[in-house]
Parts: structure tokens; C-alpha cells; sequence
């Protein structure tokens, strides 16, 4: 009888959580921008990437797709039309994408040798979206405390890094953690979640992969060990300003790709979910403004705009 008491209020807490959290859902977003559904005008063929080359694609949000040399890497992948909190697999509680994936998950699933998981958030960390890629092929490097979300999902093997960790998987990929400023947090009580940004380095091409940040100066150290030929950085999600304790501007993130030294920037984080007051397309202007007369720096501006990686 007890087990049916505990049952009972283990689902009254439950169902207070999920009250709660659609309250505040609906509180913030009556101030968001509301815009239509839109499909990429741009469906990238992934297949077609060359394996002697570095290519990638924005598929949308903080999704990107990386053919490093031969070695298949999806970072955060979130295919989900709606990411939260999901309520016993049956519907899902939390903010709608309007800008639809650029790549189909269906053409990915078995065809990626690493996924890369930057934090636990939902919009990162999209467990629907992990479940339909696992694999015995596909390892997954993620953040410190988060690997057990993964359990019971059939993955090669599951890495945690954290801090400036560093380790050289197959085919001479090396992954470097780069500590950023964010938090990790999937619900109040997830304190020990980490968060981080990933270094990837092989054959004398070295691609920085924020994650998810707010302004840090400590992105200076990275070009200490060599050149860095592409940054992916974050560019959405700043208004209101107390969301900058956690999130950069626009010209933050142009801070800080010039603080990296690298040669070109691919903005994320932007124009696929709405998670902040500031208009969709507002972050690539300012963007744009902030890089002035290096504008042709920004390589990617568009959800499948395919860019490929030159070596020095």
C-alpha cells in the first residue's frame, strides 16, 4: 500500500514540475517573437562531402555537421520539433523550432563516427533526437556528469571531459575541452551537469566549437598552440540583458572569434528556436556590424550553407 502512496505523490510532483514549468514557458514567451515556420531553401547532400577534405554544415540551432577527413562529427544534434520537458514520451513541453533541420536526421542515423554534446539543456542535449542516432559506431564525447542521460542507449563508447582535457581518438582526431561561461543545469536540481567547448584538431586543421557561451577572455589561449582555421560561435539568445550572464551578443561572440585567432567564423545558436525577446534575424545584423570591413569572414549565414576548410 505504502509503494501506492509513494507512486501517487511522485506524480503529484511531477505534475506540479510540468505546471509550473509551462506557467513560466507561457509567461516568457508572450513577450517573444512569433515567426513562421520556415524550410531551409538550401538541403545539403552530406554523402557528397569529399573524405580528403574538411567540410561543414549548419543544420540548425547549435547542430553542425563536420566530415574531418573522413570522420563523420555531429555536434549537440537536435532534430526535435519541440524541445523541454517531455511527459512520458508522449508529448513534449517547451519551445517549437521555426526553421526546420537543413539535413534529415534519417540521412544521418548509422553515418556518424562522433557526436560531440557541448550541455545537459534540452535545446543541446535533445534525447529523442540522440535515441534515433545511436549506434555501436558512433562515440559520444560530452560534458562532465552528463553521461548518464545516456544510458541504455546502444553508443560505441561515451566520453565525459571537462576543464582543458584532452584525448586522441581514431583517426587521428584530437579533442580538446575548452571551458566556457554558461552552466549546465537540465533542471534546478542538476548541479552536478558541467558545460563545455570543444577544440578539434587533426592533420594540421584545428576547428573550435563554442557550445554555448557568454563573453569570456579566456578564449585567448587557443591560438597559443597554433593557428584555428574555423570558430563556431554562438550569436542568439542575449535579450533581455540578464540573459547575458549566460549568453554573448553578437558583438561579443565577434569579440571573442578575434580573441581565438581564428580565420573564420560560422555563427550558431540562432534563427531555429525561439529562446529570447531580441527579433530572429537581428543577431546576424549585428553580427555583421560588429565585423565591419572582415564581413567576409562570416562564412555560414544561412540554415545548409556548406563551407570547406582551407589549411594554411
Amino acid at each position: 500500500m505504502w509503494l501506492l502512496w509513494v507512486f501517487a505523490i511522485l506524480v503529484a510532483i511531477g505534475i506540479c514540475i510540468a505546471v509550473y514549468i509551462l506557467y513560466m514557458f507561457r509567461r516568457w514567451h508572450r513577450v517573444f517573437p512569433k515567426p513562421a515556420y520556415k524550410h531551409p531553401q538550401k538541403r545539403p547532400d552530406i554523402d557528397a562531402f569529399p573524405d580528403d577534405a574538411v567540410t561543414v554544415c549548419w543544420i540548425g540551432h547549435s547542430t553542425v555537421y563536420i566530415n574531418f577527413f573522413g570522420v563523420r562529427i555531429l555536434t549537440d544534434p537536435v532534430f526535435s520539433e519541440r524541445v523541454g520537458l517531455s511527459v512520458l514520451r508522449l508529448f513534449t513541453i517547451g519551445v517549437k523550432r521555426h526553421t526546420a533541420p537543413a539535413v534529415s536526421i534519417a540521412d544521418l542515423a548509422g553515418k556518424v563516427d562522433f557526436i560531440l554534446l557541448s550541455h545537459a539543456h534540452m535545446d543541446h542535449f535533445d534525447l529523442p533526437s540522440l535515441r534515433r542516432l545511436q549506434h555501436p559506431r558512433t562515440q559520444v564525447i560530452t560534458a562532465k556528469g552528463t553521461s548518464r542521460l545516456l544510458r541504455g542507449m546502444r553508443f560505441g563508447s561515451v566520453t565525459e571531459m571537462e576543464g582543458r582535457q584532452h584525448k586522441t581518438f581514431a583517426a587521428e582526431l584530437d579533442v580538446q575541452a575548452v571551458p566556457v561561461r554558461h552552466w549546465g543545469n537540465r533542471f534546478p536540481w542538476n548541479k552536478g551537469y558541467g558545460f563545455t567547448g570543444y577544440l578539434l584538431e587533426s592533420r594540421g586543421v584545428r576547428i573550435f566549437f563554442a557550445g554555448d557561451t557568454a563573453y569570456t577572455p579566456s578564449f585567448q589561449q587557443l591560438r597559443a598552440n597554433g593557428p584555428i582555421q574555423l570558430a563556431f560561435m554562438p550569436i542568439g539568445a542575449y535579450e533581455p540583458e540578464a540573459f547575458q550572464s549566460n549568453h554573448c551578443t553578437p558583438e561579443q561572440a565577434w569579440e571573442m572569434f578575434c580573441d581565438t585567432g581564428a580565420d573564420w567564423l560560422a555563427p550558431i545558436h540562432w534563427d531555429t528556436f525561439v529562446l529570447s525577446s531580441e527579433p530572429v534575424a537581428e543577431p546576424l545584423e549585428r553580427l555583421a556590424a560588429a565585423a565591419a570591413s572582415d564581413e567576409s569572414r562570416i562564412v555560414i549565414r544561412e540554415h545548409g550553407d556548406v563551407f570547406q576548410v582551407v589549411r594554411h
